[in-house]
């Protein structure tokens, strides 16, 4: 019997041939974008579970609180005493290991280059985490001083084919480290990959770091601090113990303004999103928006066999008359439409495998991801994807095949089954569904594109464009001179310093102090801070609220001159800037006045509300050089670098563009926008192969219909509007269906924006019409088909 099934599923197939490219090409579509959606997100869900130890891993982060007990700052690191006061305070810790990232110049020979990627880490890194060493004691690589482990393609690059264990490479041109091991690289999954690890112990070295500072230097939060516990050990408990903890070791209200978290480091990719992660997370939420667009696009297309198979009932309902008169049960039927119905999903299934591995490289281009066609036939993905063909199948055919046993053989040799078939109210109810989920997803598309765009084109109170950025280095002496010789050059308008640079986070913060009454008093507000020289303000081109820059005609101002933007002015308490020129003013440990006020420009994010802001000069705090460039980009480059290599032979020349890091900021909503679009596609392209599928059977039942009105003088638009409106009519529902759910939706996921579009009506209506429009194009091809066909062809048996 079942190869019978089979046999008669594929003479079907072969048979209706229009019916069956229409179905398998759905189905296929629908089960590549699903597939593709699934490796997309298999890689999210896999961030660091390659390590063995993996679900015991917590990494410790710390949070600031201001005095309303608002978030000011949550840092992924954490200051270098608290690790071993935890592991000393805490002995259900098996294993604490700190982490310091860094960026150093790497010189072997004549190879130099700044590398970016190098971590200081303890000696429990290699058993806390599992890193597969090639070369060198795993056990004691990392025990030594001054001892260095590079990743295999750090070693072919600065040793080529040599054994690089036990030769030296020069640090920053000031000292040099023992090569120790060497191992492979972290795999993609990983929230981490370092390319240099350089033992704990060398921070010891009062040139490098310091002992001293080690033990007792509790501002310096940018240690990330591992634990391992034990198996189904209760995290909480330690969390809770927390508060006491800080209290006791750094003084009694630390818990007030201080909190330590820990995360489970498998949940650090895709539920972090502190202010200073190793390496730029995502979020949980776009998980969910995959899932979702893949089970949507699923459900679109087993509607459309749904809908087809349905439709197509009246062909078949002789078929299944005479199989009921000579005997057959209603069991068997059944079980061969389902036939049919898995025979069809099979052959979609194995036309997908071609379409995803023809797509694969563009999904990875899209997302920066290198996800593998392999990883689908892996046992945990094969046992996925049976399931998803044989619930598909069965979604799929299981109203055909209950819908057509149904039939009584009475009615179908009387012929009353085209009626019931035009009437199919389930079939009208699927067709909304389908539109309104691309109409959903239309709508998704076109807030996400308009927002991405408010964020290109908002003022950000400052000039991105033709902006250089270069890590500082050298005295304000050697920069002085340097940046003489680069403002005469032309291409070259303006130089200067600063402690950070825009789209980077403002993680320096202290409290403010005004005056009130005769003396300075504290505000009881924490205000971000910015160390600049003279030259920032006018390079980025930021505009002045009141007052005037710093400057170098007034000595003074080195030393205690101040510079606030309009939120930190305003939150302080003056209603006009004019009326902060002149005050005195404190920040932390510095005190002096308030020299000029700038209007607020966007320095972090626009993820991020605007911060108050107070600015200084700081010859010791500077760790960027900006620098404003004009005319042909290579040349001036060009020029760069011949004074950088002249100046400084020994640190490689390395620049950014500051647009580019803006871009960088926003690049995961970008990729969510390019995908969101793609896939919105797919959905209306195989809801609209379903619609034309449908509108030809539906034209067919109707042939003798569309030829008597022609008889009696029926128009061909008057015929076309007949067979449309009812299509039409539906397509109307889903948008009223959609639209409230997107605006839901989008609106929770615009929430993240500090700066956010206002969801405008005219992007529900332009999604109404574009589902108005790809449905009545879809329908009214074969509309006019049947419109302009001779009555004769369809009267002539009557």
């Amino acid at each position: 019997m079942i190869r019978n099934y089979f046999k008669t599923a594929w003479r079907n197939l072969v048979r209706g041939k229009i019916f069956s490219v229409i179905n398998i090409s759905g189905l296929a579509i629908g089960l590549t974008a699903s597939l593709l959606l699934a490796l997309y997100i298999k890689d999210e869900l896999s961030y660091d579970r390659f390590h063995e130890k993996a679900d015991r891993i917590y990494r410790v982060s710390r949070e600031f609180l201001a005095e309303d007990g608002s978030t000011d700052l949550h840092l992924a690191g954490i200051a270098p005493p608290y690790g071993p006061l935890i592991a000393q305070d805490f002995p259900e810790v098996e294993r604490m290991v700190r982490m310091l990232e860094t960026s150093l110049a790497i010189q072997h020979g004549d190879v130099l280059f700044k590398e970016e990627r190098v971590f200081f880490a303890e000696d429990g890194f290699l058993d806390l985490f599992t890193v597969n060493v090639v070369q060198g004691d795993a056990h004691t690589a990392l025990k030594e001083p001054f001892t260095i482990m590079l990743s295999t393609p750090m070693a072919k690059k600065y040793f080529g084919d040599e054994n690089p264990i036990g030769r030296m490479i020069r640090v920053n041109n000031q000292g040099e480290m023992m090569v120790s091991g060497v191992f492979d690289p972290f795999p993609d999954q990983s929230t981490m990959h370092p390319e240099f690890l350089i033992s704990f112990a060398t921070l010891n070295d009062d040139d490098i770091y310091g002992a001293e500072l080690l033990r007792t230097n509790w501002g310096n939060n940018a240690f990330n601090t591992f634990l391992l516990l034990p198996e189904h050990d209760d995290a909480q408990k330690m969390v809770d113990a927390f508060p006491a903890f800080q209290n006791k070791h750094m003084g009694e209200n630390t818990s007030k303004w201080s909190v330590l978290h820990l995360m489970k480091l498998t949940d650090v990719h895709l539920h972090s999103h502190t202010d200073s992660e190793i390496e730029p997370t995502s979020d949980i939420r776009y998980v969910y928006f995959f899932s979702a667009i893949a089970l949507f696009i699923l459900v679109i297309a087993c509607i459309n066999y749904m809908n087809l198979t349905t439709a197509r009932s009246a062909k078949r309902a002789k078929e299944v008359g005479m199989r009921k008169v000579v005997g057959a049960q209603r069991g068997q039927l059944i079980r061969q439409f389902l036939t049919e119905s898995l025979l069809y999903t099979v052959i979609a299934l194995l036309v997908s495998f071609t379409f995803v591995l023809a797509t694969l490289p563009l999904l990875n281009s899209l997302s920066g991801k290198n996800l593998l066609f392999g990883d689908l036939l892996s046992p945990t993905f094969i046992g996925i994807i049976v399931t998803v063909t044989l619930v598909t199948a069965l979604v799929s055919g299981c109203y055909p095949a209950f819908f057509l046993t149904a039939f009584q053989p009475i009615k179908v040799f009387k012929g009353k089954v085209a009626t019931d078939v035009k009437k199919g109210i389930l079939q009208q109810l699927l067709v909304t569904v389908q539109f309104a989920i691309a109409v959903l997803l239309i709508i998704c598309t076109t807030v996400v594109y308009n927002q991405m765009r408010h964020i290109q084109d908002f003022k950000l109170g400052y000039t991105k464009e033709q902006l250089i950025l270069l890590p500082a280095t050298g005295d304000s002496t050697t920069y002085e001179s340097m940046r003489q010789q680069l403002v005469q050059q032309t291409g070259i308008v303006d130089v200067a310093r600063s402690s950070r640079i825009p789209t980077g986070r403002l993680l320096d913060g202290q409290e403010a102090f005004v005056m009130r009454g005769s003396e300075l008093q504290p505000s009881g507000m924490m205000i971000k801070g910015l160390a600049i020289d003279e030259q920032f303000i006018p390079t980025y081109q930021i505009e002045m609220a009141a007052g005037r820059n710093l400057s170098r005609a007034h000595p003074t101002d080195r030393t205690d001159g101040f510079i606030l933007n309009e939120s930190a002015v305003s939150m302080l308490g003056w209603n006009d800037p004019a009326e902060a020129i002149g005050k005195a003013f404190a920040y932390g440990d510095r005190k002096g006045q308030i020299v000029g006020v700038t209007k607020d420009f966007h320095f972090e994010s626009l993820h991020q509300d605007m911060v108050p802001l107070a600015m200084a000069m700081s010859p010791d705090g500077y760790g960027w050089w900006s620098v404003r460039t004009s005319g042909d980009i290579r040349t001036t480059l060009n020029h760069l670098e011949s004074v950088w290599k002249a100046r400084f032979p020994s640190n490689p020349f390395q620049y950014e563009f500051l647009d580019d890091r803006f871009g960088a900021l926003y690049e995961r909503e970008q990729t969510q926008q390019i995908l969101f679009g793609i896939f919105a596609g797919i959905a209306i392209f195989i809801s609209c192969l379903g619609l034309l599928g449908l509108s030809m059977y539906m034209a067919e039942l109707r042939m003798k219909e569309i030829g008597i009105r022609k008889v009696l003088g029926a128009s061909v638009s008057g015929i076309v509007r007949l067979l449309s409106k009812d299509f039409l009519k539906l397509v109307l529902i889903a948008i009223f269906i959609a639209t409230p759910l997107a605006w839901w939706i989008m609106n929770a996921w615009l929430a993240d924006f500090a700066y956010r579009i206002t969801i405008q009506w005219w992007m529900f209506t332009l999604a109404g019409i574009a589902a108005v429009v790809i449905a009545l194009a879809t329908v009214s091809w074969q509309a006019i088909k049947a419109a302009i066909a001779n009555p004769v062809d369809s009267l002539r048996d009557e």
